[in-house]
């Protein structure tokens, strides 16, 4: 049992902040990082000194596997509580004061249960774990941390043999433009009429057989009902699949977990149960059908299949356009405590078009520029990149002025042009007067 080098610095790091003053860093890695050791050695330094630990988790279902994590990795669980939240804010006054108290998944902290435990125990030194810290409005964790020690990233990770490198594809199997947002995030309800749909279970299970057929995924789904369904309809397709999810008996959840383990169980549907730390086992493949504004949400979840293995390549399938809200779940993020201001929906998608492009061939997503280099060709199948073009351009004609704004596709010949944007664009190109491109559009009664 040791730290690999990066996880060393990471808990010396810790210990600096605490020395220079600080009361309360959270340390930021990637998941698959090995965040948990990180903490089990913290816990056992502290320990071996007969002080306290009180680690605080937000799901129940987590308590034990930290537990076991602990153990194995020497802690003295005689001076160490593991606990969820909100028992111990009902427990403080029978807590023994801790003199560590460390926070798993630090992004929840903000949250009253988590300052109440915080200022009942003031003297406490303590310290964070997350692979994002951030809200789901945007915002930072400047109230309840007072220094982010940011460890390697993801693509350090992959790199160095710590994460499996992965292949992202992203078919369209429903429009989800019509779903409705509340309180910050997708509706479920509203997301679930959608995806019940029929042909959108034709269309998952097909795309599943084309990229990663008999690779044992994890497929996130919108609902309890949604992922039952989904679960019915694999097994249906003669494609072994099982359903879980908070409300499922633990007896019940621990039998499916085994089959899955054992290779019985090829697919495993859920409603976001396996997320954040649920320890579930290894697998190559994430189907995405659950649409989520939530960053946080969206790493744990696409990094799911990411555990290093040698020799294997994980397979990422979203069919909610989820990358095209956050970006690829190994992008390079700077974080800071004072988070940042999330975009609007729209804006947000426009930006991640203009860095990603998905191969109409074969659903592939991948930068459109690797080091300020254009990416002509689809790396998976070489198909050509249609490469888009943001332009605005105003013209003189009949009408008036005209304003065109957005994004319009290079075509090669007049007869490609399917909008008058598209005809203005070609017009510009190959230098033309504008009213070409408006009597074109004119005769193709594309304009009035």
């Amino acid at each position: 049992m040791q730290l690999r080098q990066y996880q060393t610095e990471l808990v010396t790091r810790v210990s600096d902040s605490w020395r220079h003053g600080r009361k309360a860093p959270c340390i930021v890695l990637p998941c698959g990082g090995g965040k948990s050791v990180i903490v089990a050695e913290m816990a056992k330094r502290t320990t071996l000194r007969k002080r306290q630990v009180l680690f605080i988790v937000h799901r129940k279902e987590l308590c034990e596997q930290i537990e076991r994590t602990f153990r194995w990795w020497g802690v003295d669980m005689r001076c160490c509580t593991v606990m969820m939240v909100q028992t111990a804010c009902r427990r403080l006054e029978k807590l023994p004061p801790p003199t560590l108290i460390i926070t798993d998944e630090n992004h929840h902290s903000k949250a009253s249960s988590y300052t109440k435990i915080y200022e009942h125990f003031p003297q406490a030194y303590r310290v964070g774990v997350t692979a994002t810290p951030v809200r789901l409005d945007g915002s930072g964790l400047a109230d309840v941390n007072d220094e982010l020690i940011v460890g390697v990233s993801a693509k350090w990770l992959i790199e160095n043999h710590c994460l499996a490198p992965y292949d992202y594809y992203a078919p369209n199997v429903a429009d989800m433009t019509g779903v409705r947002i509340k309180r910050g995030e997708f509706d479920a309800k509203s997301a679930e009429n959608i995806m019940l749909e029929k042909k959108v279970f034709g269309d998952v299970i097909g795309y599943y057989r084309r990229f990663a057929n008999g690779v044992q995924a994890v497929c996130y789904c919108t609902t309890v009902r949604h992922s039952q369904r989904m679960a019915e309809e694999f097994s249906a397709a003669g494609i072994e699949a099982a359903h879980i999810d908070g409300s499922t008996p633990k007896t019940e959840r621990e039998r499916i977990i085994g089959e899955f383990r054992r290779g019985a169980i090829d697919i495993l549907c859920n409603v976001d149960l396996i997320s954040e730390g649920f320890d579930v086992p290894d697998c190559g493949c994430v189907i995405m059908l659950r649409p989520t504004q939530s960053l946080t949400l969206y790493i744990q979840q696409a990094m799911r299949c990411m555990r290093y293995r040698p020799g294997k390549r994980a397979v990422i399938l979203d069919h909610v356009g989820n990358y095209a809200r956050h970006g690829m779940p190994d992008d390079d993020r700077e974080w800071t405590l004072e988070g940042k201001k999330k975009q609007k929906g729209e804006r947000q998608e426009i930006a991640a078009e203009e860095r990603f492009y998905t191969c109409k061939n074969c659903y592939a997503v991948f930068p459109l520029e690797v080091n300020g280099v254009p990416t002509e060709f689809c790396p998976e199948c070489d198909t050509p990149v249609e490469r888009k073009v943001r332009k605005e351009i105003e013209t003189e004609s009949e009408t008036g002025l005209q304003k065109i704004e957005g994004f319009v596709i290079n075509t090669k010949t007049p007869e490609e042009c399917r909008t008058y944007g598209e005809l203005l664009d070609y017009a510009r190109r190959k230098g033309y007067k504008p009213g070409w491109a408006y009597f074109q559009a004119k005769k193709r009664g594309l304009i009035a």
